[in-house]
């Protein structure tokens, strides 16, 4: 039987990292997301997952560089406000699970598949029942019709085509009429 249990963003994290000029890596994060997770304790390929992410969220911590990632030449934000991940289905794998699931991203939908592990389960201080989950998965952004680049006198390009994603969930049980903190 599957419960709700709400993502707590506070305590969870979805960053990624991207080649620059070859060389090195930018990293960056989405700061306003959301999201929730139906998830069967004694069978978790009968659970699911829903996100959704406030594009113009994301941070580099370089502000320049954000503005023109919030632009047309990458994420859109003004025409493509967010960025949607649902499961489809959920399987084991060896130790860990596959979450394969449609990633809505600058208006194009694709498949992607995460390699997830689940890290346990704890009741906090305030009696609050929490799951963690840990997640990666990497894309290619041209298929996403994010093509934008300018090419280097050196040879190679100033931004990597594959994405790497590393997310770090916690979620709180929902329960009719409770309140949760910190």
């Amino acid at each position: 039987m599957t419960n709700t249990w709400d993502i707590d963003v506070s305590h969870s994290a979805i960053q990624f990292h991207v080649r620059h000029m070859v060389i090195s890596k930018v990293h960056g994060r989405f700061a306003k997301w959301a999201g929730a997770i139906q998830l069967d304790p004694q069978d978790l390929t009968r659970s699911s997952v829903e996100v959704t992410i406030d594009a113009a969220s994301i941070d580099t911590q370089v502000a320049d560089r954000d503005t023109h990632l919030r632009s047309a030449d990458f994420l859109d934000v003004a025409k493509y406000p967010q960025l949607t991940f649902r499961s489809r289905r959920i399987e084991r794998a060896g130790d860990g699970y596959r979450v394969s699931g449609e990633l809505e991203l600058h208006g194009v939908k694709r498949e992607v598949v995460l390699d997830a592990e689940f890290t346990g389960t704890g009741k906090d201080p305030w009696g609050n029942e929490r799951a963690g989950f840990a997640a990666k998965t990497s894309l290619d952004r041209r298929e996403f019709g994010l093509v934008w680049n300018a090419a280097l006198e050196a040879g190679g390009v100033l931004v990597g085509e594959k994405v790497e994603i590393t997310i770090e969930l916690e979620a709180v049980k929902k329960v009719a009429g409770a309140t949760q903190a910190a």
